[in-house]
Parts: C-alpha cells; sequence; structure tokens
C-alpha cells in the first residue's frame, strides 16, 4: 500500500487542482474529524443523497443506516454504487470582489461499491467503531446492541480505493486592481465548538471525560476524604440529597441564588455547576458524610486562575444542622490542601456578603485575611446590591494556617454528629 491514492478518471479535477490531493493520511484525517457525511446513490434511475454517521477502520469506511431505508434496501445482494462525501468548514474567506468569495474547507470524496456487511462479527467491529467515533471509549461505556438492534441495522462497507481530498487555506486572493477598493475582506474562521453536556432526566452520572472540558487538575474535583467529611464530584444523583439537606431558608439568606423551592430548581442548580465545571470556570463539589453516606452540602473553587496560581473558594452551601460541627472546617481544609500542596497556588481567596458576618468570622478562623471590599458588586436575589467582603490567604501564610486547623479538628473527636 502506498502512501498515495491513485487518481481515477472521477477523481481527477478539471479545476483548482491545487486544491487536489490524494495523500493518504491526509484524507484518513479528514474522515476522522468529520462527523458527518453524505452518501450519494441512485434508485429507479433518480439520484438519492442522505446524510449518515461513518467510521474509518483501516481502508474500509463503514456508514451506519436503517434496514429498511432506502440506502439499506439497495445495498442489498452484492452493494450499490456510492458516492461519499465528507467536508470540513474552516473559515469564510470575504474577498472585495463578489467573484473571490469562497470558503477554507477540507473535504473527502470516496467513489466505490458499498457492500452490506453481513458477518456478525464484523458488524459488531462497525458499530463499536461508529459509537466510539461519537466519544472514544464510548463504546465500553453503553449497552450493546441486541439481536434485534443489529438486524434493523444496516451497515455498509465502502473500500477506500477511490479517494480524493480537497483543501482550500489562506486568506483573499483578490486581483490586485481590487485592493484599493474600500470594502472589508479577510477570513471569518469557522470551528465546531461542541456545548456544555446537558444531562437527561434520571442520569446520575457525572458527564463523562470524552465529552470534553479542561482535564487540568486546577479544574478537575479529585475527591477527598476526612474524618469528618467527604468531598466527591458534583453530580446529578447528589440532587435529592441536596434538597433534602438545604431546605431552609436560612442557609440560602446571604447567598446570589433564591431558596430552591422544589427539586427542579436544585437540579438547576447542579446543571449549572456542572456546566461551569465544563466550560472551566468552577470545580464543584459534593459534601458526603464519610461513614452514612448521606448529602451534607456543596462547595466549590471558582475563578480559576492557572496561570497566576490563584483560586478563589465559594458556592459553599451547607445544611444547617452540620452548621458547628468540623463539617466546614475540614472542607475547607481539603480544598486548601489541595490548592497549596498539590495545585502550587500562591493565593487563596474568599468573597462574601457584608451582611453575613457568621461567614466573615468562619473565614478569619481559617487564618485568612480582610483584604477589603467591593461596593456594589453584584445583585442580591432581592434586587438590592450586594457590597462583597474579600478574603485571602498565600502560600507563606498556609503552614501556620495549616496547623491551627488541623489542632482544631483533633480536638473535635474522631467523627462529628449533627448539632
Amino acid at each position: 500500500m502506498t502512501d498515495s491514492y491513485s487518481p481515477t478518471a472521477r477523481t481527477t479535477a478539471t479545476r483548482y487542482r491545487d486544491r487536489m490531493h490524494y495523500d493518504r493520511d491526509l484524507a484518513h484525517a479528514i474522515l476522522d474529524e468529520a462527523y458527518d457525511c453524505s452518501v450519494a446513490f441512485v434508485v429507479d434511475g433518480e439520484p438519492r443523497v442522505l446524510p449518515t454517521l461513518h467510521a474509518r477502520v483501516g481502508e474500509t469506511l463503514f456508514l451506519h443506516g436503517s434496514s429498511g431505508g432506502r440506502m439499506g434496501l439497495s445495498g442489498r445482494g452484492d452493494g450499490v454504487a456510492v458516492c461519499v462525501s465528507a467536508t470540513l468548514l474552516d473559515g469564510i474567506v470575504y474577498a472585495r470582489s463578489q467573484f473571490h468569495h469562497s470558503a477554507n474547507y477540507r473535504s473527502v470524496v470516496a467513489h466505490g461499491r458499498a457492500r452490506p456487511v453481513t458477518d456478525p462479527a464484523e458488524k459488531l467491529v462497525a458499530m463499536t467503531a461508529l459509537v466510539d467515533k461519537i466519544g472514544p471509549g464510548r463504546a465500553a461505556d453503553s449497552r450493546p446492541p441486541t439481536r434485534k438492534e443489529l438486524a434493523e441495522t444496516s451497515v455498509l462497507a465502502l473500500p477506500l480505493d477511490e479517494v480524493s481530498a480537497r483543501v482550500r487555506s489562506g486568506g483573499v486572493r483578490d486581483d490586485a486592481v481590487d485592493h484599493e477598493l474600500p470594502h472589508w475582506a479577510g477570513v471569518l474562521p469557522i470551528r465546531r465548538v461542541a456545548g456544555p453536556p446537558e444531562p437527561d432526566d434520571g442520569v446520575t452520572a457525572a458527564p463523562p471525560a470524552y465529552l470534553g472540558g479542561s482535564t487540568s487538575p486546577w479544574r478537575t474535583a479529585a475527591p477527598m476524604a476526612g474524618r469528618h467529611v467527604r468531598l466527591e464530584q458534583l453530580a446529578p444523583r447528589h440532587v435529592d440529597g441536596l434538597f433534602a439537606a438545604l431546605d431552609d431558608a436560612e442557609v440560602w439568606q446571604f447567598l446570589t441564588s433564591p431558596r430552591p423551592a422544589d427539586r427542579d430548581q436544585i437540579t438547576e442548580i447542579v446543571t449549572d455547576a456542572l456546566r461551569e465545571q465544563w466550560l472551566g470556570t468552577r470545580v464543584p463539589w459534593a459534601q458526603i458524610h464519610p461513614v452514612t453516606g448521606e448529602v451534607l452540602g456543596m462547595t466549590s473553587y471558582h475563578d480559576v486562575d492557572e496561570a497566576g496560581r490563584a483560586v478563589a473558594i465559594g458556592h459553599s452551601v451547607l445544611g444547617r444542622d452540620w452548621w458547628r460541627t468540623g463539617v466546614n472546617t475540614e472542607s475547607k481544609l481539603l480544598l486548601l490542601e489541595r490548592a497549596f500542596e498539590v495545585l502550587g497556588a500562591e493565593r487563596v481567596f474568599w468573597r462574601t456578603d457584608i451582611r453575613n458576618e457568621r461567614s466573615q468570622r468562619a473565614i478569619a478562623r481559617l487564618g485568612a485575611s480582610r483584604d477589603g471590599v467591593i461596593r456594589r458588586a453584584r445583585l442580591r436575589p432581592d434586587g438590592t446590591w450586594r457590597d462583597s467582603v474579600f478574603f485571602a490567604m498565600t502560600v507563606d501564610e498556609w503552614p501556620a494556617a495549616a496547623a491551627r486547623l488541623r489542632e482544631r479538628l483533633a480536638a473535635a473527636g474522631p467523627m462529628t454528629q449533627p448539632a
């Protein structure tokens, strides 16, 4: 097998020959990056084009369809002649002249006869490849198809023999005479960007890593455990426990979110936290009783500044039964230990409502210093403006603070019970 496909009459360009490529690795890369493709074939003398999913395994392109669909029915027997196209749009090119407007793109066109995949083992390989295409490891993270589902699914295999790639990149290619025209010209980049995962009703697991988001340890909710509390990645499964623990008006008195009226509103709070984690702006944990597994509350890193080696601790909501116990102190100790001793933070900071004197005292007891007040920092749920008090602890202050916190927790006894 050579590094290039051999041009044929169907893959030889008649215009813009400089954009045509037969490099095998280039064609494979485009097919692997593209999530969808279009398949053209003929039915009763009439052309048909269908969008479908595809996956490449070596020199075979597997195409997904329904056994009762046009493509599946046409592919029975010795297969069906097809033309497959996959395109990645990279940018829109705006020229001074209308004639030279264009697009930057990478595309692959493949011709051939797609045969039906009937061997059960090959069909499972194809189905696994198709599922893993939309998320590496997804096949192992989902139920495999039943015999009935396999029978209802059509998979066509197209040998990658007659293949060409077309690529347009770069900027505007106006004629020199048009360069003096006053019209704006340039390239508008186009990128495929996935949004934050939106879990289905009843999902209890956190979004898997293959759905994207930051993998930096600064933005990872690593599990941590102590004698009084366990911190674990916040997930939809914590919703019921959070609603039970936090169903108290006093808990929400000084927070920027109003008290949730029902389970749906707690679900929305958890979903927003996970969306912010996926975006890299927040790292949320659930606070769990280390013996009973009861959900006690939640807490987070936020305003993560990895370059500046600083992080805030906040979005902390703890059930009132667990106030004045070791839960809050140990939660903050675990978060501070991770920030200073694992992540290498130079500064950890907090901000709280100026009216929340209890929170200010609790932060001060951690060993943080009051750095100042930002007036009218944000709106409260009641529409009034909140002044925010800022506290901070530096890495130089951490050893003394850590010693005091550990001493305080040692005096609290082996296990915290509700007040």
